[in-house]
């Protein structure tokens, strides 16, 4: 009866030695600017990956496991992504949402395409990211710049058959790639342009231009470039009397354009993706990010939309190894805060989509 005991004693002693079963742990990062000039939109970035881990680790995790979130800072800039890349495979990350600049994008995926770990883009919309990308683990949750080009090109070819189109460029990357994209479009729609010009950036006035503009009798300016130059234009439009459409990509989306402009941008029309905060499938995320203090505006929801489907596509793939989640991805639906999201065999998603602003009383209001 004593052994027994003993025996019993000794047995309940071991199993006090054994250490508590501890869960296992995945690890996930958000990549991007998370200081500079762009540290704003970093802050969306980390903002919505955490919110994602938090629901998700809440609601299980993923495969019975638990998310852990490195964040970090990339600089939007391209040697310092390859550097954080590197990092990250240091510590056994599966996957980054990430990153913002196109730049450190392209640069880290050649480094997350040799170490099998699966990125996902929040931000980038240069075409070259995803049409080269070094491996099938490279994926998009952006709108591709040429995209915008398709639907303003149609655009102008359709609703503007009879009119005389300028198009002018401020000679950047950006501005002139635009343009040449949107006239592409629309000149293989049928119709063409009656000029077109480059100008410089940084000008005080653009009135010889603008003076170009009316003595050719324009109807429609669409315009590639940046706010403060399109603002000076358009007053400068104003000023000659000149009642012409003024239509932009995507850079005239700023507060800034109307601080230049005032009520002399009424009317000023561009292609920008949907606003996803106002998606009837984010209302609840919204909500809880704006509760507890974090930002909840576009960067943040698409973010928070890359971590759900790559948690999804764990699920479904019943692991986290990067040739059967690769897999998943590629032919999978995913419910997100932006909706259903399904990727073509270049990794795009080509969400949220690009849709028609016009600025009116201080504020672009979708059409």
């Amino acid at each position: 009866m004593i052994f027994q005991n003993v025996a019993a004693g000794l047995v309940l002693f071991a199993i006090s030695l054994v250490p508590a079963p501890v869960l296992a742990e995945i690890r996930i990062a958000v990549a991007g600017p998370m200081t500079g000039q762009f540290a704003a939109f970093g802050a969306q970035m980390a903002g919505g990956a955490a919110s994602a881990v938090a629901d998700i680790n809440a609601a299980g995790g993923v495969n019975g496991e638990t998310l852990v979130l490195e964040t970090v800072d990339d600089g939007c800039d391209a040697d310092k992504a390859v550097a954080v890349a590197n990092q990250l495979i240091g510590k056994e990350v599966v996957f980054v949402a990430g990153h913002f600049c196109f730049g450190p994008s392209i640069s880290a995926s050649e480094v997350y395409a040799q170490a099998g770990i699966i990125q996902m883009s929040p931000a980038t919309t240069l075409p070259k990211f995803t049409q080269d990308r070094p491996g099938a683990g490279v994926f998009r949750l952006a709108p591709r710049d040429d995209q915008q080009a398709d639907i303003a090109g149609a655009f102008l070819a359709r609703d503007h058959a009879d009119a005389r189109i300028a198009f002018l460029h401020d000679k950047t990357a950006y501005g002139k790639g635009l343009v040449d994209a949107v006239k592409t479009v629309m000149n293989g729609l049928g119709k063409r342009e009656s000029l077109s010009i480059g100008y410089d950036a940084g000008e005080d006035a653009y009135r010889e231009l603008v003076s170009d503009l009316v003595l050719q009798n324009i109807d429609v300016v669409y315009l590639g470039g940046y706010h403060p130059e399109a603002g000076l234009i358009k007053l400068e439009m104003v000023r000659q009397g000149l009642d012409a459409i003024l239509i932009a990509g995507d850079a005239l989306m700023t507060d800034e354009y109307w601080s230049v402009t005032g009520s002399a941008g009424n009317g000023t029309l561009l292609t920008y993706p949907e606003v996803p905060r106002r998606m009837a499938a984010a209302a609840k995320v919204v909500t809880a990010m704006e509760e507890a203090g974090l930002p909840a505006d576009r960067y943040a929801l698409t973010t928070y939309a890359a971590v759900q489907i790559w948690a999804q596509a764990a699920r479904q793939a019943q692991t986290t190894g990067f040739e059967d989640v690769v897999d998943a991805l590629g032919a999978g639906t995913f419910e997100t805060v932006l909706g259903t999201v399904a990727f073509d065999d270049k990794g795009d998603a080509g969400v949220p989509a690009y849709v028609w602003y016009e600025w009116r009383n201080s504020a672009p209001v979708r059409r």
